[in-house]
């Protein structure tokens, strides 16, 4: 719970602002975030697991039934998130999740500036590894996987636990 309060607390959600989770697990951080957001923001979480899916749904009844927080089953695709609109959402945040320091990820961080508004701002954390220093080694990957797509990033470290912010350059 300490890593997941401490990678929103990074996100820093604030009253509006509309919010997307890659990787909702069991729907912790959907709660966190929903406590924050006011009557007039919003959260969509997506898990590729049915099972993660139902946990959120559960956890997250009574904000899920206000209409400030959409959950469903997909992955982070182009194609799994086709129904979203362009510039959807302020921030987009994930925990332990790997594709941004497992592979380039070039058609996602694509999607990310699609899904992002200007001046919008990706989130990447991780939590303590096994091996000490790992997740530092994590967080320069995927850093150097966000710049050389066009992010400026700024890593934040904390106790083992390391967040990558992430904002697209703006093309000309």
């Amino acid at each position: 719970m300490d890593r997941i309060r401490w990678s929103v607390d990074r996100v820093d959600p604030a009253p509006g602002e509309r919010i997307l989770e890659i990787g909702c697990g069991g729907g912790t951080a959907v709660e966190l975030v929903c406590a924050r957001l006011g009557s007039a923001g919003s959260v969509t979480a997506i898990d590729r697991s049915l099972t993660a899916v139902k946990k959120t749904l559960a956890r997250n009844a009574s904000c899920v039934a206000a209409g400030r927080a959409t959950v469903f089953q997909a992955a982070f695709t182009f194609e799994g998130l086709a129904r979203l609109a362009d510039h959807s959402f302020d921030k987009v945040f994930s925990n332990n999740v790997n594709l941004f320091w497992t592979s380039p990820a070039e058609e996602e961080l694509a999607l990310l500036r699609r899904l992002l508004v200007p001046g919008g701002t990706m989130f990447a954390c991780w939590g303590r590894g096994p091996t000490a220093g790992r997740s530092d080694q994590i967080a320069a990957r995927a850093a150097a996987r966000f710049t050389s797509a066009g992010f400026r990033t700024e890593v934040t470290s904390f106790e083992g636990m390391q967040c990558v912010a992430a904002t697209p350059i703006p093309t000309p």
